[in-house]
């Protein structure tokens, strides 16, 4: 350590204002100090022990005062003791000789330290000269504003920088400075101290003005070019598009830079993905040259080539595109064989189906725009961009390799074929392939069209599924009909039997199980009835809410214990108009079925919402019109439908179930009363999770309702077989009955049970008959009963001709149909009584007697 005090440096040298001057130590000095001390010490050995006392004394308190001296010498800052590092000439220096003008400013703001080239940025000749940042350029505008934001962060110790043009004085060159200002140290004392630097960045300013106006007179030539040039990201947004294409495409160029512009944008029809379907690899730089149109804002287009540059990253990811844009508008008129050219591209690419040339491997040489598309939505990963073997599903490729096999041995008229395509949805296509000239089959062995025909099968499998049902229907609803008769004759002859025998008879129990079995028998007819939509419907408005709440207690007797009940019902359900029996049997059938498919138990689930006409237009059920409606959800926990018989569950006597377990007819009922009621049922199923059925019921609307439906006499009176008779105290009656049925052995059962209430009765097989017989009586018959499928004339027509002669004649139809099956062929406002087949005795005579007492 050596000890420096101050003293006056040369005005031309770089100084500390306000610190003292470093003195340099001798060590010469010290060696001479040690010497003088060590030959004291031996003089005073030399002249004796007690002689010497004094004098060592003596030196010890000089050696004490001169050490005292030197303490407070220290503490005022006299003397201070340094790092002979601090001499070193060359880390000494560095500040002093930095081109960037330093200085370090107290709390108070007073230049404590300066370098050279600080005081030459700042004007100052001498010590007496340096001044502060804000004092130098005080009074400047286009500097105060900076000078303050540097002060402020000085005061608040943070760091700040501003780059700042001083005017030139007398005409000179102004400069450009960048001025910085940072803390001196991390410490609390020392951060009261800034340090502030100043950079002349006149020239780096001058260079960077240079390069900015080169990059104007580029992109000016760029955009005055006779081409177009635009760019694209990775999403799809134009990023640049120069002047040229923008005046072409009549597009405002600040509205492009702007954004908000897509490639679909300018690209017409589905050339977008050709330039999005070059096949990617990593680390390389494409370039791909397309025959597209562009759209103009107007809509009309325009054909180009474009010469699209492509760069891959290291992972394969693209980035930004450069594309130069030539356009061909001119040479549809200046060259015949360029326009020929255009043409053909531009059919090539806007032609409905998907293109493609091939290799004998699979591989894609060319294709149109349509079938880059296609490939895009098939297998976003580009496989189907490079092999057209991708397009197609595993289970059918071996169909296409075949044909393009085919195609490469030269051979012609190849068979279309039908295929499923690859990806995530069902979708299939049709792939017409023909071979290409010999010499070309080196590169290219076939030509592959691709017409997607998705919707079509779709379209396809709705018809013939409608068909089939409808089919179904017809046959189940002639079925019906047919055992109706047989089951009306059984019922009939079975009340005669019971009006003969006594309870106590042998017999009776015999007769009772053939009245049950044929009661068992009617019912299954009318759930086939029910399916063909042809069964006695008795509308009336309810709330679905109310309605299944009142089959809550029935429901939960039905699923047992182990299936959890949940009712979840919607708020402010819109009324609906349904026949009540029937839809607790839709409800009832569900249930059942979903209790069989949840074995080991689980939740069935039962909501109702409404469906506006917008919510159900945006809803993926084929065939639900847009309409207001309210939705009942039935869903379980169960097994589940597979998928390859889901189509088949609504069908008549279809049942997964063991023999003797089921019918086959729950569903199909279900399906029969909703289609009927005007509603809509669908199925969705997850085998293994669980299945919903959704019932759409349309919405009622009392304010579109027609008039008030007529009486019993105009039809209203619609009991149903299964409904016990009503008791009347007296069930006989006088008067003429021309009784019509085409079934012998029913009509005769018919005749002899009416005359056995003591009425007069006329039979005829046929309509004809009956009108014969009519013309016999002159008309005097007081009620006539028929059935509505006869052979030679029908029911409805028997009506009509019989009412030519007597307006007020009363009439029952009886029919295994329901009544609005040949109500629609009746004139307006036509009164008749209606009774459905298979009916009892008593039914037959209480329908007579409440239609002959009407009014």
């Amino acid at each position: 350590m050596t000890a420096e005090t101050a003293s006056r440096r040369p005005p031309t040298e770089p100084f500390a204002a306000n610190e003292p001057a470093r003195r340099g130590g001798s060590i010469m000095l010290v060696l001479l100090v040690a010497a003088g001390i060590v030959g004291v010490a031996i003089a005073l050995m030399t002249i004796g022990r007690a002689q010497a006392q004094p004098y060592i004394l003596g030196v010890l308190a000089l050696l004490a005062m001169v050490g005292l001296f030197n303490l407070f010498a220290f503490a005022a800052g006299i003397v201070r003791f340094t790092d002979r590092a601090s001499d070193d000439p060359v880390m000494g220096r560095i500040a002093d000789q930095a081109h960037d003008g330093l200085a370090v400013t107290d709390p108070k703001g007073h230049v404590v330290y300066s370098n050279a080239a600080y005081l030459a940025l700042t004007g100052a000749a001498s010590r007496q000269d340096v001044r502060p940042v804000e004092r130098v350029f005080i009074g400047n505008p286009d500097v105060s504003e900076a000078v303050f934001r540097l002060l402020k962060a000085a005061r608040e110790g943070k760091r700040q920088q501003e780059e700042v043009r001083i005017a030139g004085s007398d005409g000179a060159q102004g400069r450009w400075l960048r001025m910085r200002v940072r803390p001196l140290g991390q410490s609390k004392r020392e951060a009261k101290y800034a340090v502030w630097s100043i950079a002349d960045i006149t020239r780096d300013r001058e260079r960077q003005e240079d390069v900015f106006r080169e990059l104007q007179h580029a992109i000016e030539y760029l955009d005055h070019a006779p081409c177009g040039f635009f760019s694209v990201n990775p999403a799809g947004d134009v990023i640049y598009v120069n002047a040229t294409l923008a005046n072409w495409l009549d597009y405002d160029l600040a509205e492009i830079g702007s954004g908000g512009l897509k490639l679909s944008d300018i690209v017409s029809g589905d050339g977008a993905s050709l330039l999005t379907s070059i096949v990617a690899v990593p680390g390389e730089v494409k370039t791909e040259v397309f025959d597209i149109d562009l759209r103009m804002r107007g809509g009309k287009t325009m054909p180009v080539r474009l010469y699209h540059k492509l760069a891959f990253g290291a992972n394969g990811s693209p980035g930004s595109s450069r594309t130069l844009v030539i356009s061909r508008a001119r040479d549809e008129h200046s060259d015949p064989e360029r326009a020929a050219e255009v043409r053909f591209m531009r059919f090539f690419d806007h032609t409905p189906m998907a293109i493609a040339t091939v290799d004998r491997g699979g591989a894609v040489v060319r294709a149109n725009a349509r079938f880059a598309k296609l490939a895009q939505n098939l297998s976003p990963d580009g496989a189907a961009n490079k092999s057209i073997f991708r397009t197609v599903n595993a289970r059918d490729r071996g169909l296409l390799i075949a044909a393009i096999n085919q195609a490469a041995e030269g051979q012609g008229d190849i068979a279309p074929v039908e295929a499923m395509l690859d990806g995530a949805k069902e979708r299939w296509g049709q792939f017409f392939v023909t071979a290409v000239e010999e010499d070309e089959r080196d590169t290219e062995a076939a030509i592959v069209y691709l017409l997607e025909t998705t919707e079509r099968r779709t379209l396809e499998n709705q018809i013939n599924q409608s068909q089939k049902m409808d089919m179904v229907g017809q046959l189940a609803g002639g079925i019906a009909h047919d055992f109706n008769n047989v089951l009306s004759a059984i019922m009939m002859a079975n009340d005669f039997l019971l009006n003969a025998h006594k309870p106590t008879d042998p017999s009776f129990q015999d007769i009772m199980q053939i009245k049950q079995n044929a009661t068992r028998a009617a019912t299954l007819v009318r759930q086939l009835l029910a399916f063909s939509r042809r069964q006695t419907l008795r509308p009336q408005v309810l709330d679905l809410g109310d309605a299944l709440s009142d089959l809550t207690m029935l429901l939960r007797r039905l699923i047992g214990e182990k299936v959890k009940l949940d009712l979840v019902h919607g708020r402010d359900l819109w009324p609906v108009k349904v026949d009540v029996s029937q839809f607790e049997q839709v409800v009832v059938n569900l249930a059942v079925n979903a209790r069989d498919a949840m074995p080991d138990g689980g939740k069935l689930t039962v909501k109702t919402a409404n469906v506006t006409a917008d919510e159900s237009a945006q809803l993926s059920y084929k065939g639900l019109p847009a309409a207001d409606y309210v939705r009942i959800d039935i869903s379980d926990t169960g097994t589940g439908i597979p998928a390859e018989i889901v189509d088949k569950i609504f069908e008549p006597f279809f049942s997964t179930k063991e023999v003797g377990k089921g019918t086959g007819l729950g569903l199909s009922t279900v399906y029969g009363i909703v289609k009927q009621t005007g509603g809509f049922v669908y199925v969705d199923s997850t085998p293994g999770e669980g299945t919903t059925f959704r019932i759409f019921l349309p919405r009622h609307r009392p304010e579109l309702e027609a008039q008030p439906e007529a009486q019993a006499t105009n039809g209203a009176a619609k009991e149903g077989a299964a409904e016990p008779p009503k008791p009347r105290p007296d069930l006989t009656g006088q008067g003429t009955i021309l009784l019509v049925e085409d079934e012998d052995g029913l009509r005769s059962l018919n005749a002899r049970g009416l005359r056995s209430r003591g009425y007069s009765v006329i039979e005829a097989s046929n309509g004809i008959e009956a009108m014969e017989a009519l013309d016999e009586k002159d008309g005097a018959v007081d009620l006539v009963v028929s059935d509505v499928v006869m052979p030679e004339m029908d029911g409805p027509t028997l009506l009509r001709e019989m009412r030519k002669r007597n307006p007020n004649l009363k009439i029952i139809f009886v029919s295994g149909y329901a009544e609005e099956a040949f109500d629609k062929s009746l004139p307006e406002n036509e009164q008749f009584a209606f009774l459905p087949k298979p009916f009892a005795l008593s039914a037959l005579v209480e329908k007579v007697k409440e239609t002959m007492t009407a009014t």
